[in-house]
């Protein structure tokens, strides 16, 4: 018997691990440097209207999506550059239903974001990766959050990686795309 993936959590919600270590570290880290190559494979290939469409009844468009990872990530690796040149920066949440309402969310190409992306994550990942250990440790004080981690970004964007590129490529798959 099959089970249903969620369209909403096609790798599962997030669940944060009270255990992460230096070894899901580097998978987190993996996944954010393995995200460019598989965003831009889960969008190949789609024109307008495939990438008009929503992920799931009640969701964003695939373009919005891609849109706005650039968005989510950019704010991440700020943070994270924040809080290993920072004592406890203030994190500033932002509204990103109303960003990915926003007309360079609804209508640019999806080209415009893969590019940004591909030389984000790269930047991201060398500076991860030149960190010590104990650097991820450092905290912030995130406006919705409260005080978090480097470690704990890593779990998110680790995730949020898997994440919407299954909302990408599940959608594929029940369209038969």
């Amino acid at each position: 018997m099959s089970t249903a993936i969620d369209p909403r959590y096609p790798v599962g919600d997030l669940k944060m691990d009270p255990h992460f270590d230096a070894g899901k570290r580097a998978a987190a880290i993996r996944d954010i440097a393995q995200f460019p190559d598989k965003l831009s494979a889960a969008v190949a290939g789609l024109n307008d209207a495939q990438l008009d469409t929503p992920y799931r009844d009640g969701g964003w468009t695939v373009r919005q999506v891609v849109h706005h990872v650039v968005d989510s990530h950019m704010n991440a690796y700020v943070r994270c550059k924040l809080m290993v040149t920072e004592t406890d920066p203030p994190l500033k949440a932002y509204n990103e239903q109303t960003w990915a309402e926003l007309p360079d969310a609804k209508t640019l190409p999806v080209s415009d974001s893969l590019h940004i992306v591909d030389g984000l994550h790269r930047r991201w990942v060398t500076f991860l990766e030149s960190l010590a250990a104990s650097d991820f440790a450092r905290t912030g004080i995130h406006s919705e959050r409260g005080p978090i981690t480097i470690d704990t970004l890593m779990q998110i964007y680790g995730w949020h990686c898997r994440h919407h590129v299954a909302h990408i490529t599940e959608l594929r798959k029940r369209k038969g795309w």
